[in-house]
C-alpha cells in the first residue's frame, strides 16, 4: 500500500504516529510519506492545500489523517481548504462512519452494551448544504439576505444508497434504513426516496425502512439496537453521526472513511475529533479512534486479514484499559498494547 499521511495540528500529530505503529505491527507492506498540512503550514506560507501536494496525494492508495484545527486560524479555513477540499476533488462520494460500543467503554446510554450498539451510517459526502451553492446580499447591514442551497443529484444518492445495501449484504442482519425528512424536504427528499425504492428493488433479500431525521435521532437514543445500516444525505448524516459518537463512548472511539468509489483517488481516512490544541503534547488523547480509522483503511484495501487483526487486537486492549485512557494510561502506551496485541 501506498499511504499519504496528513498528521495535521495538535493531537492529530500524536494519534496517527500510533496508527503507523500498528499499521507497521501488521506485517502489511506498505510505504508512506508524510505531508505538512494544517494550521504551522498556513502561518508561514499562507497556504492551506498547495495544488502540487493536491496533484501528489492523487497517486496514493490511501490517505490517513490525525486532525486538522489550529487556535490561530479562523475556523473554516482549514477545514474547508483540506478537508472538504479533498472530498470535492477526489470525490470521496461516501461517509463511512461505524457506531459500535466497544468492550469495556462506557455508553452515555445507561445499561447498554456492545451488543446493543453496532450500526454504520452512510453518509452523501459531496452535496447538500455543503455543496456551496448559495450567497449573501447587503452582508453586515440590518438588511443582509443569505441563502444556502440543497444540491442533490440522482447520482450521488444512487450511489451511496447502492454502496449501502451491498455493505448492509455482509452484514448479519441486511437492513437498510433511509433517513432524511420528506414530509417537509419534498423535492430532495422525493428524490432519495423514489432512488432508495428503486436501489431496493434490486435487494430482494434486504429489509428496508425510513426514519425521518428528527425521529431517527430519539431512537438512537432510546433504541439503538433497531439500525444495522442506515443511508443519509450530507447534513443529517452529519449530525447523526456525532450523536453516534456520543453513544458508542464519544469521539475518542469515533473512526470515519470518506470513500473514492471508483477507483480513481485515494479514500481518505480519519478520526473526527478535532485536534483538541488544550491537550496536545500531553499524552492524553485517546488513539483508538485513530487507529479504528486505520482497521477501515485496510479493510477497504483488501487487507481482510490484517484488519481484522487490528480490530480484535483493538477490542482487547480497550476492554482492559478503556477506563485508564488519558489519566493512567498514555497515548502511546495506548498504542504501544494494539500494537504488541497485533
Amino acid at each position: 500500500m501506498k499511504i499519504a499521511l496528513i498528521p495535521g495540528d495538535g493531537v492529530g500529530t500524536e494519534v496517527l504516529a500510533e496508527s503507523v505503529k500498528v499499521l507497521d505491527a501488521t506485517g502489511v507492506a506498505a510505504e508512506t510519506h508524510t505531508y505538512d498540512l494544517g494550521g504551522e503550514l498556513y502561518l508561514r506560507t499562507g497556504e492551506v492545500l498547495p495544488d502540487s501536494v493536491l496533484a501528489e496525494l492523487r497517486d496514493f492508495d490511501t490517505i490517513l489523517l490525525g486532525a486538522v484545527g489550529h487556535p490561530d486560524v479562523k475556523p473554516g479555513i482549514l477545514e474547508r481548504g483540506i478537508l472538504l477540499r479533498l472530498r470535492f476533488a477526489f470525490d470521496l462520494a461516501v461517509n463511512l462512519r461505524p457506531v459500535k460500543l466497544l468492550p469495556g467503554v462506557d455508553s452515555a446510554l445507561a445499561a447498554r452494551g456492545p451488543a446493543d450498539i453496532d450500526f454504520v451510517v452512510v453518509r452523501e459526502n459531496t452535496e447538500g448544504l455543503y455543496a456551496g451553492a448559495g450567497g449573501t446580499l447587503r452582508e453586515g447591514s440590518a438588511h443582509e439576505i443569505a441563502t444556502q442551497e440543497s444540491v442533490n443529484t440522482r447520482l450521488a444518492a444512487e450511489r451511496c444508497i447502492r454502496f449501502a445495501f451491498d455493505l448492509a449484504a455482509d452484514r448479519p442482519r441486511n437492513e437498510v434504513m433511509l433517513c432524511h425528512k420528506t414530509n417537509v424536504l419534498t423535492h430532495a427528499g422525493g428524490l432519495w426516496q423514489r432512488t432508495f425504492d428503486d436501489v431496493s428493488a434490486e435487494y430482494p433479500d434486504a429489509a428496508t425502512s425510513y426514519g425521518h431525521v428528527d425521529a431517527v435521532c430519539l431512537w438512537m437514543v432510546l433504541d439503538p439496537g433497531r439500525f444495522d445500516v442506515v443511508v443519509t444525505e450530507n447534513l443529517f448524516g452529519d449530525i447523526v453521526t456525532d450523536l453516534g459518537a456520543a453513544i458508542s463512548g464519544g469521539l475518542g472511539y469515533a473512526a470515519s472513511g470518506n470513500l473514492n468509489l471508483d477507483g480513481t483517488a485515494p479514500s481518505m481516512f480519519e478520526p473526527v475529533h478535532g485536534s483538541a490544541p488544550d491537550i496536545a503534547g500531553q499524552g492524553k488523547a485517546n488513539p483508538v479512534a485513530a487507529i479504528m480509522s486505520l482497521w477501515m483503511a485496510l479493510h477497504r484495501a483488501g487487507e481482510r486479514d490484517a484488519a481484522d487483526r487490528v480490530l480484535a487486537a483493538i477490542e482487547k486492549v480497550v476492554a482492559d484499559v478503556a477506563p485508564r485512557i488519558g489519566t493512567g494510561l498514555s497515548t502511546a502506551q495506548v498504542g504501544d498494547d494494539v500494537a504488541e496485541a497485533v
